[in-house]
């Protein structure tokens, strides 16, 4: 299994930063470039992520096209929230989203992301990392500048 964890200080307020980590169109600005979009199929694809809501994601990695269903499976606004795989290219997925108010306009926001993958893949842990560094400064960009004022539910 791997574990990965990332912390990143974000000048804003919790609630905010907690709305852009489950914004789809946040998402799909991070993941512009392997040609993620949100699919239509049995799922949201606009708009801000709730308790049980599940989307289908449609990626580009490693050369490969990959279909990842990911659900919503715990929510507690503005803290946490996580979401977990029903269908994809790994044995098991979860993500879990943490923020801590640090000042009005100042939170942590702590990404702990768990896989398995059904065969060792070399260089995986480096790329999931990455992914996870630029999702936190996509949402950081987002959160920081007047950008956020034209996410869908914000």
């Amino acid at each position: 299994m791997i574990i990965l964890e990332e912390v990143t200080v974000i000048e804003a307020a919790a609630g905010r930063c907690f709305d852009l980590a489950r914004s789809v169109e946040v998402h799909l600005l991070r993941n512009a470039h392997c040609g993620e979009g949100a699919s239509a199929v049995g799922g949201v694809t606009t708009g801000l992520l709730e308790l049980d809501d599940s989307v289908t994601w449609r990626a580009r990695h490693f050369g490969i096209r990959w279909n990842l269903i990911s659900r919503i499976s715990a929510f507690d606004r503005p803290n946490c929230f996580q979401d977990v795989q029903l269908r994809g290219p790994f044995a098991s997925m979860r993500h879990d989203h943490y923020f801590r108010r640090l000042a009005p306009e100042r939170t942590e926001m702590r990404d702990v992301f768990a896989l398995r993958a059904w065969i060792p893949f070399p260089g995986l842990r480096r790329y999931m990392r990455a992914l996870l560094q630029e999702r936190a400064r996509v949402i950081r960009d987002v959160a920081e500048s007047g950008k956020w004022r034209s996410v869908p539910g914000l």
